[in-house]
């Protein structure tokens, strides 16, 4: 099955359609990175993308991510896991929700939408229960948190949209100064090229444009009309993964 996907610029006239294609296949959300293709279903199974098979992995997971500081995920009870040697191993701390798209840091939200990172150092070292975890937290609220090499995105309960500037990765909390973005999101990803796409509460897809180095915070969002209700997105390598309402997987290209 296929469906167009059309690029709107706000306040431009042109459009640009992507032919989308239907994935087999179910998942509430998903994360790509660097090539590979991580999701969970809603019976919280994991699944990675080997080729054009999905492959279900150990364990069970909310939320899972896949980026430079590897494999990280959180259960339904908010606790924190890293994949390491294929094994999946219980790092202290709890989080909602988790991004591992940093410059080999992670980062993420917990159940109060406190918002907290883990420099590379801790990150990357990580292996089992004797290494302290070094959780850092930042000030402010959010929901969602997710970052790449020009900075960290959130949004929090009233769906207002933040970026944190001058993240590195053994400063991950960055400038501790939130700027606002004029928009409204209920989700937010970061790819790790640093494209900024995310989801609005009528479950619409929003991609940021402008972004350099110079101007991280970007310019303007250009909306992207999908056919059917979005609830999560992830892009990687010129495609972008959408999880539909129903659980269907499509990517667009």
């Amino acid at each position: 099955m296929k469906c167009y996907l059309i690029f709107i610029a706000l306040f431009i006239s042109s459009s640009v359609a992507l032919d989308c294609q239907q994935v087999d296949g179910r998942l509430k959300q998903i994360d790509v990175s660097l090539g590979q293709v991580f999701g969970v279903n809603s019976n919280d199974n994991i699944y990675t993308l080997y080729g054009s098979n999905w492959v279900q992995l150990p364990g069970a997971l909310k939320h899972v991510t896949v980026g430079p500081a590897g494999v990280w995920g959180v259960n339904k009870d908010n606790q924190i896991y890293k994949m390491v040697a294929g094994q999946w191993v219980n790092v202290p701390g709890l989080l909602k929700q988790i991004d591992a798209g940093g410059d080999e840091f992670v980062s993420g939200a917990n159940m109060v939408d406190g918002i907290f990172c883990m420099g590379r150092q801790a990150a990357m070292a990580f292996r089992n229960a004797q290494t302290s975890p070094a959780w850092e937290q930042l000030p402010g609220a959010l929901k969602y948190y997710s970052c790449g090499p020009n900075g960290c995105w959130g949004v929090n309960s009233a769906n207002q949209i933040y970026i944190m500037k001058g993240v590195t990765p053994t400063a991950c909390k960055g400038s501790q100064q939130w700027q606002n973005i004029p928009g409204s999101l209920a989700m937010i990803e970061v790819g790790t090229d640093g494209s900024v796409y995310g989801v609005n509460a009528d479950g619409n897809v929003y991609r940021r444009d402008g972004i350099t180095d110079s101007n991280p915070a970007g310019t303007d969002w250009t909306q992207i009309n999908v056919c059917g209700k979005i609830k999560h997105v992830s892009y990687d390598l010129g495609k972008l993964w959408v999880i539909k309402d129903d659980d269907s997987i499509w990517t667009c290209s």
